[in-house]
């Protein structure tokens, strides 16, 4: 069956601009509108203010006293003018006609302007917004020297004023809103949309082919948030392709390592059987060294075909049992030769019969690297002066056994302390891969111990392996020490 392509995450129809522009306009509109409601209860009051103004300088040019003689003709054109069915003026408790049409129509709502507070000029306000068949109002003015006016209106002409009103203010709201929104996205286009356009177009860019460097993002320099998130992008994108080479490194290593392996396997099976023949001579010094020989290749090619057969990079577990840590440091001397070296003073420093609980095989690897390294390292030195000098402490503390491999050379620098157990990148040498320290503290960390390069006042540098025995805890036997 033919693989299928995964399929593409939907892309919106709207990109960040669009939506910022969206946004503006909305966002400024709803601020025009919460203005608008009180800018049309205000010009509600004002229209309402401006007919009363109109009548009450028609009554002071007439004379109050002369209105009962005023013609018919005269009162309909004030009226006209004022925009009234009937003008009344009050005097204390008394009110007095002062201008009506024949038959004034009823009153569907009382405006009060001595009550002008925000909240009920609002509401009438939208009352005569939404009043869609004709009304009349009584309009009652403010007291003046004991008098007002009140005027009796059809609601008509104002609700025409304040639509006229209401669609200008809409219509000017929405013009600053555009030029707003506008303004805001070009300044916002060239500050913040276009940067992240392009920050995420270097990773779309990146993410197609990680491992090529010429993908990586090129910071600008900004020393805003833009600025950080772009350096703090191109250092991940060079970790992340580092360690992609460095990966497909391992990979290509370890499929070598396979296949060095599986000749090496045969090849030490074939010494073997030549060491068996050697064996078999009468030979005083020949019968000495051949056990070791043949233990040591026997070993190797178990190591060999663990390997191979388990397929990972990490170690088996642990077969554990109780093993003389005494006899495997002679084990290591004398595959490193330290029993008759030219210049290395070897010190086992474990007392006749000290018992580990470990994995005989894994341990003989650990102190093997441990002090493979020691050596290496002070074979480097050329003075012959110079004190070289390698020894072994064990010792037990509860249900731990501590294990401790010092040595007089020149210790270990700073900056392979900082990545002092990682494979390939902990060589405590010039040249080293730094195989040897990870593979120690691997098995080490299978038997639930610890590795650690400690600090001592004497020259050289000091290792120590703590290993717990396997019906203790290892957790509380460590608090129990530091306790």
């Amino acid at each position: 069956m033919p693989d299928v392509a995964p399929a593409r995450p939907r892309r919106h129809a709207f990109g960040l601009s669009i939506k910022l522009i969206l946004l503006t306009i909305v966002f400024v509109m709803v601020s025009e509108v919460a203005a608008f409601v009180p800018s049309v209860s205000s010009y509600r009051v004002r229209f309402l203010e401006e007919k009363l103004a109109t009548a009450q300088a028609a009554a002071v040019l007439l004379g109050s006293a002369a209105w009962d003689n005023v013609p018919r003709t005269v009162q309909d054109e004030l009226l006209a003018t004022v925009g009234a069915t009937a003008i009344v003026l009050r005097t204390g408790k008394a009110s007095r006609l002062l201008a009506a049409v024949e038959m004034p129509p009823s009153v569907d709502e009382v405006a009060d302007l001595r009550d002008t507070s925000l909240w009920r000029s609002a509401q009438a306000a939208f009352t005569t917004l939404t009043a869609w068949t004709p009304r009349t109002l009584r309009v009652i003015g403010a007291d003046r020297d004991g008098k007002s006016l009140e005027l009796v209106i059809s609601d008509r002409p104002l609700r025409a004023a304040m639509m006229r009103f209401a669609a200008n203010i809409l219509i000017l709201s929405a013009v600053i809103s555009i030029l707003t929104a506008v303004l805001i996205y070009i300044s916002l286009q060239r500050l913040l949309i276009r940067p992240m356009r392009q920050l995420a177009q270097a990773m779309v860019r990146y993410s197609e082919d990680p491992e090529d460097k010429s993908r990586i993002i090129e910071p600008s320099g900004r020393s805003d948030e833009i600025g950080i998130a772009e350096d703090k992008l191109a250092a991940m994108q060079n970790h992340l392709t580092e360690s992609l080479a460095q990966k497909r490194h391992l990979a290509d290593l370890g499929l070598a390592v396979s296949k060095v392996n599986h000749d090496l396997r045969n090849l030490l099976a074939s010494a073997q059987l030549f060491s068996d023949r050697i064996a078999a001579l009468p030979d005083p010094a020949v019968q000495r060294f051949a056990p070791k020989l043949i233990a040591t290749l026997g070993r190797a090619i178990d190591y060999c075909q663990t390997t191979l057969a388990y397929g990972r990079a990490r170690e088996r577990e642990p077969q554990r049992r109780l093993v003389d840590l005494g006899r495997i440091c002679r084990e290591v001397a004398d595959v490193l030769g330290l029993d008759h070296h030219a210049t290395i003073v070897f010190d086992s420093r474990i007392e006749a019969g000290f018992e580990v609980d470990a994995d005989p095989d894994q341990l003989f690897r650990v102190l093997l690297n441990l002090c493979r390294n020691a050596v290496q390292a002070m074979d480097g030195e050329a003075d012959p002066a110079v004190v070289r000098r390698l020894f072994v402490e064990g010792r037990r503390e509860g249900g731990v056994v501590v294990i401790r491999i010092c040595d007089t050379g020149p210790g270990v620098s700073a900056k392979a302390r900082q990545h002092l157990f990682q494979a390939f990148q902990g060589g405590v040498r010039p040249g080293g891969a730094g195989l040897g320290l990870a593979i120690a503290a691997e098995i080490v960390r299978a038997h639930g111990g610890t590795i650690a390069l400690v600090d001592q006042s004497a020259p050289g540098a000091a290792f120590e392996i703590t290993l717990p025995d396997r019906p203790i805890d290892f957790d509380l036997a460590a608090r129990a020490r530091v306790g």
